[in-house]
């Protein structure tokens, strides 16, 4: 595998020769997903010696295009005045995504060397919870009053289009001193006459959102219109600033890479293997020492009938299936409900009309697969006992799993707990145990007819 596969190999050489012309151009001529690769292959102060090579411009891209919490991590590492260069080149609400996550008095003294304008910008986002529109829009859009003209508006563009480079220009909001008026779109800007002022080609009754709107709302939003951004407003109808789709995309998909995680069991965030590993193992083993316990009590429903299960040794062959089968049904249900509750869709008070809605999917599939585990155990040993003790058991077990599985993350959410944290380890243990308990107390009752 030559240094084309390996590109951090050629970018180590360049930075042992310290000449910055060579780094700025090997990064330049790399592809993003090369950098973000390279990245995570570079010890910490390799990282670090890299940022400090590099043009602010190019180094923000680099921060933009690496995981958050790698990003987090080379900026409290770096000098501040070397941060906040990186940060003067990056998006306000990429900004003050990074800067929330910094000790206060880090990011203060960060802040204080930024310049004047997005040192104010930070400063009026950063006091907005980070899931709620003021949180996650941009201060980077264009206002005008509605008296000014449209060749008022092109001159000021063409003047500081250097400044405007990295704008997402799709439209051009019109205000009446502090009151939003509506939106004037590109296309407008370009047909209408010079002379036309902007309050004669407007488009009014445009959709807002509030500052204070929660993300479940800008979600709903977004979904309901095909928008490309929506002005936020405050209290007094005054523009404060712009939500845009993608934003709203990478936190949903950032949320879910989280709970994705933690129903594996890795606690505390994202993970990344460039992490320090005693970091990585703590993560895991705060959740896994608590899942061994968790397990010693579902086996030991089995030690309690082992006489039944010596007996009975093809018992054992169906245990792991009645197990995971059910599980595998709780945790369909667990996956809906946690969907809906982060849409919103539902509340953790309606345990009993989502009790409700599962317990017939459960009793469908449940019998369903009961009917199929059966006939398995009936086809292999030719008993017709073996196959109602594991019929019943997976059938009755599917009905409660699913049960649990769709209740569980509303009870822990009513309780103020995690449910993509405990929702599975809770789930799996009480399937597990009451499988077993099942299979083997049929089995108990049956077993001359299982035995024989």
């Amino acid at each position: 595998m030559d240094r084309l596969d390996r590109p951090w190999e050629e970018l180590l050489v360049l930075l042992d020769t310290n000449e910055t012309k060579k780094v700025r151009e090997y990064i330049g001529s790399l592809r993003s997903e090369d950098v973000v690769r390279s990245m995570s292959h570079l010890k910490k102060e390799d990282q670090l010696k890299l940022m400090g090579l590099l043009t602010p411009h190019d180094a923000a891209d680099i921060i933009d295009d690496i995981p958050d919490v790698q990003a987090i991590d080379i900026i409290d590492d770096l000098q501040t005045d070397e941060a906040a260069a990186i940060l003067n080149e990056m998006d306000s609400d990429d900004q003050v995504d990074l800067l929330a996550e910094l000790d206060e008095k880090d990011a203060e003294a960060i802040i204080e060397k930024m310049e004047p304008s997005e040192a104010e910008s930070v400063r009026k986002l950063i006091r907005y919870d980070p899931e709620t529109a003021g949180g996650l829009m941009i201060s980077e859009y264009l206002s005008f009053n509605k008296n000014n003209t449209i060749g008022d508006v092109i001159q000021y563009l063409q003047e500081n289009s250097s400044q405007l480079q990295e704008y997402s220009i799709k439209y051009i909001y019109v205000e009446s001193k502090d009151s939003f008026i509506g939106v004037l779109r590109m296309v407008d800007l370009l047909l209408s006459k010079a002379s036309t002022r902007l309050s004669q080609i407007v488009i009014k009754d445009t959709k807002t959102i509030n500052e204070y709107a929660s993300l479940n709302e800008l979600i709903n939003f977004f979904n309901a219109y095909d928008f490309y951004g929506v002005p936020v407003v405050n209290e007094h109808n005054a523009l404060v600033g712009v939500v845009l789709r993608k934003s709203i995309m990478e936190v949903e998909m950032e949320k879910a890479n989280i709970e994705l995680l933690e129903t594996q069991g890795i606690i505390g965030g994202e993970e990344l293997r460039s992490f320090p590993v005693f970091k990585r193992s703590g993560r895991r083993l705060s959740w896994l020492s608590v899942n061994i316990f968790l397990n010693i009590i579902a086996a030991s429903v089995i030690a309690f009938y082992q006489d039944t299960l010596s007996s009975v040794i093809a018992l054992a062959v169906f245990l792991p299936i009645i197990s995971d089968m059910s599980g595998c049904s709780g945790n369909q249900a667990v996956a809906v409900s946690m969907r809906e509750l982060s849409l919103d869709l539902v509340r953790p008070n309606e345990v009993l009309r989502v009790w409700f809605q599962e317990i017939f999917v459960g009793l469908i599939n449940g019998i369903v697969l009961g009917i199929l585990i059966g006939f398995a155990a009936f086809l292999w040993k030719g008993n017709m006992y073996l196959g109602l003790v594991v019929g019943g058991a997976l059938t009755i077990n599917t009905m409660v799993a699913v049960s649990l599985g769709g209740t569980i993350p509303l009870m822990l959410k009513r309780m103020g707990i995690d449910p993509a944290l405990a929702s599975s380890p809770i789930l799996t243990t009480l399937t597990d145990m009451l499988g077993f308990f099942l299979a083997l107390s049929f089995a108990s009752l049956a077993l001359v007819n299982i035995s024989s």
